[in-house]
């Protein structure tokens, strides 16, 4: 499979890619590993300005996830290189589960503030104190939603960093140019 050159991926793609990417590594370096044990302590989210950004970073996650996967139904086909079926499957299976954590953990962040009764804070000073229709939804008792937000958020960091070393192996090794096809 050497020398194997194919297309690029498009502009639009590349910066939803990256710059969510960006956007996933700064929100969980930022995500406060002791949140429930501060808000428990009386410890206003609003005054904590690592909580601020990682929950709006949060949202600009799901936001950008949303608008990327518009753009996948309408974008020109993105760049199939050739590589054995195992390698394929296996590379689909791990973009859908990215796609997946993208969007889960947005979601058990909201679940657990809902269930919790804490409230959502945001850049520029926009919070959310009650989430009732969270609070009261049948999926608020079936876990530790702030648990499970700290699990797929180490998921994720996890299988982005074997995703990164897939990209890395098939540039160095198989040399056939899945990484130059997906940088700026």
């Amino acid at each position: 499979m050497k020398n194997n050159v194919f297309s690029q991926h498009d502009k639009l793609s590349k910066a939803f890619h990256w710059v969510t990417a960006i956007i996933v590594v700064i929100a969980f370096i930022l995500g406060p590993g002791d949140f429930g044990r501060l808000l428990d302590e009386g410890i206003d989210p609003g005054t904590r300005i690592d909580i601020i950004w990682h929950e709006s970073l949060g949202i600009a996650v799901f936001t950008l996830t949303l608008l990327r996967l518009v753009w996948v139904t309408v974008r020109p086909v993105a760049p199939r290189p050739q590589m054995t079926a195992w390698m394929r499957l296996l590379s689909q299976l791990v973009h859908l589960v990215l796609c997946f954590l993208l969007f889960a953990l947005p979601i058990t962040a909201l679940l657990a503030l809902g269930t919790e009764g804490h409230p959502l804070t945001l850049l520029g000073g926009f919070r959310i104190n009650e989430m009732p229709f969270i609070a009261s939804a049948h999926l608020s008792g079936l876990a530790d939603w702030g648990e499970v937000h700290k699990f797929l958020g180490d998921v994720i960091m996890w299988l982005a960093g074997i995703h990164a070393l897939a990209a890395v192996y098939h540039h160095v090794k198989l040399k056939d140019g899945v990484l130059k096809s997906m940088l700026p």
